[in-house]
């Protein structure tokens, strides 16, 4: 059995083709998806503001440590793709980055 890692994983984008009802539909929720909500989660933690122009997305992965980073943030782009073309929202120009959890180094202030 692989080595399953944690990674948090932000996917961002920009807002595409958005119908007049998307539009009111997201500026009616906009306080609801403020940085204060934005958390890493399995599901996806969308978050944007209300000029519409851009968002974030923010998910844990769990996946096997051989994959890397690069496979987790393939794995929470389509999740991100998935949840946008469920809720009928046009987007464009996916990027994101991941950190694997597991090996990421804590520094410690000495006393």
């Amino acid at each position: 059995m692989a080595t399953q890692h944690t990674y948090r994983v932000i996917v961002r984008g920009r807002w595409d083709g958005l119908t007049a009802p998307s539009r009111a539909k997201l500026l009616a929720e906009v306080d609801d998806h403020g940085l204060s909500q934005f958390r890493f989660t399995p599901e996806g933690s969308l978050a944007y503001d209300s000029a519409l122009h851009s968002f974030s997305y923010r998910f844990v992965v769990v996946s096997d440590a051989a994959d890397g980073e690069e496979m987790a943030a393939a794995l929470a782009e389509d999740r991100a793709e998935s949840a946008l073309r469920a809720a009928g929202l046009g987007y464009r120009e996916l990027r994101s980055t991941a950190t694997d959890m597991d090996t990421m180094k804590i520094n410690r202030k000495s006393r």
